[in-house]
């Protein structure tokens, strides 16, 4: 009779969390909330450059990589979806110039090159976009991580 006591709930009869994960389905890996992503999280920057480009395309807010120049290095779909702007067309191209020139002033991309010269890039601020789309109120997130990869997180109200 023992063994039949816990067929129910066999994670009271585990030891350790491990086999408790096991039982439920759940992986025991401490990463598992580390790969959500939310916009509002003060580690998102940090973040962002442990996740897979399908990972980046999920999250329900824009992202963007640039390199210091501006060039950017990825673009995920809902920054595409939002700003009517097809990935392939931003990949490879100047964000501030050629991709989203409404940005290029001194309030966005002013902020984005002080921070590259200093080499500390943590900025938020509200913006309104306004290239190929109405005006867009959107809040705005510039990171600089530590392996020097910039980016532009974009939310909109």
């Amino acid at each position: 009779m023992a063994d039949d006591k816990n067929k129910k709930y066999p994670f009271l009869d585990a030891d350790t969390d491990e086999s408790m994960n096991a039982s439920n389905g759940h992986a025991s890996d401490d990463t598992v909330n580390d790969t959500e992503l939310h916009f509002e999280d003060d580690q998102l920057g940090e973040k962002l450059r442990h996740q897979d480009k399908d990972t980046l395309d999920q999250t329900d807010f824009g992202v963007i990589k640039v390199d210091d120049e501006g060039i950017v290095e990825f673009f995920n779909q809902w920054e595409s979806d939002l700003s009517g702007v097809k990935k392939e067309e931003a990949e490879g191209r100047n964000f501030f110039t050629q991709v989203a020139p409404c940005t290029n002033n001194r309030l966005f991309r002013g902020r984005f090159k002080k921070g590259v010269r200093r080499g500390e890039l943590d900025e938020s601020f509200t913006y309104t976009y306004t290239y190929k789309m109405r005006p867009t109120l959107v809040e705005v997130h510039m990171y600089r991580d530590e392996e020097s990869n910039n980016w532009i997180i974009v939310q909109k109200f």
